[in-house]
């Protein structure tokens, strides 16, 4: 098996299925995440292999991207396959895949070393001055508004509500990233997650500082 042979594969992969995604989970989010997971894992002892390949690969599979996750584990597992991935490292990246999305919190930890490196690098992505920017290319891909005072951030959802319900920018930040940094499983991704939460805190109070016109 070769492996930089592989990683250079699925990064054209990667990069044929998710250029023209508006989301923020575009292909150069799956480039971030893939290089941060490799970092971790080179912190944490981890196998920086399985944790590159199943940062690539990962959105592939997700249902805001592909619209259907069983139909995209499916596709990733014939790719894994098809290049000729041993069959323990193909289970383990689709463990990983399968178990890493947030989806409203409250989900099982990861099981593995190299999955809490994937999901903590994912995470990390997803907050921070990137973070900020995914945000509001998210919610304008989903047509909602920056930001609306009279529409509260949801406390408590179920994963229906939190995928579909109406909610904006802003509240994208309470509802989620802001509780990121709690959910980091190493300690390094815990240490990069306090730098970039503060970095949000930041530029919400200039946020609603401007808002109501104060400076």
């Amino acid at each position: 098996m070769n492996k930089a042979k592989i990683v250079t594969a699925a990064e054209r992969f990667v990069r044929a299925r998710l250029e023209k995604e508006y989301s923020g989970h575009d292909w150069w989010h799956a480039y971030r995440v893939a290089r941060t997971a490799k970092t971790i894992a080179l912190n944490i002892g981890a196998d920086a292999f399985v944790c590159e390949l199943a940062a690539l690969l990962h959105d592939v599979a997700d249902e805001k991207v592909c619209g259907n996750e069983a139909e995209g584990l499916r596709q990733v597992g014939d790719w894994l396959a098809a290049h000729d991935v041993e069959e323990d490292v193909s289970c383990h990246v689709l463990e990983i895949i399968a178990a890493m999305s947030y989806k409203g919190g409250g989900r099982p930890p990861m099981r593995t070393l190299e999955g809490k490196a994937v999901q903590d690098a994912d995470r990390l992505d997803a907050i921070g001055a990137i973070g900020i920017a995914r945000a509001f290319a998210y919610s304008g891909a989903h047509e909602q508004p920056i930001h609306d005072p009279e529409l509260p951030p949801r406390s408590e959802m179920t994963y229906e509500e939190y995928r579909s319900g109406r909610s904006t920018a802003i509240n994208h930040f309470y509802e989620k990233l802001l509780k990121l940094k709690d959910t980091m499983n190493t300690d390094y991704g815990k240490m990069l997650a306090a730098e970039r939460h503060d970095a949000m805190e930041r530029f919400l109070r200039r946020f609603f500082w401007e808002w109501e016109g104060e400076i």
